[in-house]
């Protein structure tokens, strides 16, 4: 294969719907046809440091993640090699031991909350989606999620998006929305915009 994979980047703020539109598209495509990445991956390593350090972290930082991991691994696909990505365990603050080989494919998405604020990650995307979500919304999903996924209270859940989420979100991902080509209100339930995006993926592979 000498044609380069087609790089969609799927950015938006907490709870917005990414996840949703990446999956559709993988199951809309198939694991050979597509390739998923999830910035959550690439959280940074904190074996070194206490669980209440871990805890009282901002996550939504980009100082939080990896990124020349993750520039690395997106070059390796570019080039039909396999990316050996970590996993990340939410309930300890860390990634595991676990590595997760994603074999590349013909069109591969990039999914999390600033994969549009890196230049150099950005730069590399063919398509760049920026899910819009109204944060009250996204606050109620971020809450009933971390509660039942995450085994977290919902004051420790409350008290974090106010000190570091909504910040974040206002300082550093809602102003990468200016860099996107499409933007999808109110992710995975937008079905019209969610159809658009699955049939442009299927002509580029067709």
């Amino acid at each position: 294969m000498s044609d380069k994979p087609f790089i969609i980047g799927v950015a938006g703020g907490t709870s917005s719907g990414k996840t949703t539109i990446a999956e559709r598209l993988v199951d809309s495509m198939g694991a050979d046809e597509l390739a998923l990445v999830k910035l959550d991956s690439y959280y940074i390593s904190r074996t070194e440091q206490p669980m209440e350090e871990r805890a009282a972290a901002n996550y939504d930082h980009p100082s939080a993640f990896d990124w020349d991991l993750l520039n690395e691994h997106l070059n390796k696909l570019l080039n039909w090699r396999p990316a050996p990505v970590p996993t990340y365990d939410y309930t300890i603050h860390d990634r595991t031991d676990i590595v997760d080989v994603v074999q590349p494919a013909r069109i591969v998405v990039v999914e999390g909350i600033l994969v549009l604020w890196n230049t150099e990650l950005r730069n590399q995307f063919d398509l760049k989606v920026f899910v819009d979500t109204p944060a009250d919304l996204r606050f109620i999903r971020r809450l009933e999620r971390d509660v039942v996924e995450r085994g977290r209270t919902q004051e420790s859940i409350i008290s974090q998006y106010l000190a570091t989420v909504r910040p974040s979100h206002e300082d550093f991902i809602e102003p990468s929305r200016a860099h996107a080509d499409v933007i999808i209100p109110e992710g995975g339930l937008n079905r019209p915009a969610l159809d658009v995006l699955l049939a442009r993926v299927r002509e580029i592979v067709n």
